[in-house]
Formats: C-alpha cells, sequence, structure tokens
C-alpha cells in the first residue's frame, strides 16, 4: 500500500478556542489500535470535552471519543478510553511544571494524519473568563463589519 504523504485534518476542536486563550501548541503521536485508527480515518472522533493529563511521567488524552469501528466487532475498544500521548520525556517533565505552577491546562486542538501516522494539536492553555470571550466576540463582529464596509469601496 503507497504511503500518503501531506497533512489531512481529521477533527478540530472548536470550543477550545471559545474557552481558552492558547499560549503554545505541541505536537504528540497517539497510541491507537487498528479499529481505532479505522475509525479516525473515517472521521469518527470528537474532541469537544476533551484534556489530556499527566500520570507517572506519561501523558494521556481523557474525554476523546473515538467512535467504534463498524465492521470492527470484537477488535472494537471502548470508545472513552484513556490514550496515551506520546513526546520526550523533557517535554512532559516542562509540560507538567508549567501546568501546575501556573494553572494552565493542556487541551487537544486538533487531530490530523501527517502522512501515515496520526498525530494531536496540543494546546497549554488559560481558561477565558466571561468577560474575556465577550471582549473576543465583539473584537471578532468589529473586524467583521470593517471587512464588509471595506470590500463594499
Amino acid at each position: 500500500m503507497p504511503k500518503q504523504l501531506g497533512i489531512k485534518q481529521i477533527a478540530q476542536n472548536k470550543k477550545a478556542y471559545h474557552d481558552y486563550f492558547i499560549l503554545e501548541k505541541y505536537e504528540a503521536g497517539i497510541e491507537l489500535f487498528g479499529t481505532e485508527v479505522k475509525s479516525v480515518r473515517m472521521g469518527g472522533v470528537n474532541l469537544k470535552d476533551s484534556f489530556c493529563v499527566i500520570k507517572n511521567g506519561e501523558l494521556f488524552v481523557r474525554g476523546m471519543h473515538i467512535s467504534p469501528y463498524e465492521k470492527g466487532n470484537i477488535f472494537n475498544r471502548d470508545p472513552m478510553r484513556l490514550k496515551r500521548l506520546l513526546m520526550h520525556k523533557r517535554e512532559i517533565n516542562r509540560l507538567y511544571g508549567r501546568t501546575k505552577q501556573e494553572g494552565l491546562t493542556l487541551i487537544p486542538l486538533s487531530l490530523y494524519f501527517k502522512d501515515s501516522r496520526v498525530k494531536v494539536e496540543l494546546g497549554l492553555c488559560k481558561g477565558k473568563k466571561l468577560h474575556d470571550k465577550r471582549d473576543s466576540e465583539a473584537k471578532r463582529d468589529a473586524d467583521r463589519t470593517i471587512d464588509r464596509a471595506l470590500k463594499e469601496r
């Protein structure tokens, strides 16, 4: 089977951009089973309420729903199981320090194929307050009206 080249977007967590300030972005691999990869290829992924935790020096993602593969029968895994993310040890330790000291969280922003491997884009995020959400929405509306006015001219 020929290797697929390039980046193909699978799923994106749009709610994360609404609820958090994204300070830094990281790329991590993800440990999946065969039927999970087939389900991911079909687009059966939901990142909406997912987040990352660090336990015993390992990085895991919680709340990521990968739908069961319809032809997988007994080989299907639990859709909400803990999935291990693959990063270098020193990167995980750096992220662990930042999350504990500064009160930041790790949120999966998107899931994509890079060549033939599944990758997760993680964001080191700080939560938005209600007034921050209103400010960002007002700024987006203002930018939209400016763009419309410029387009009419």
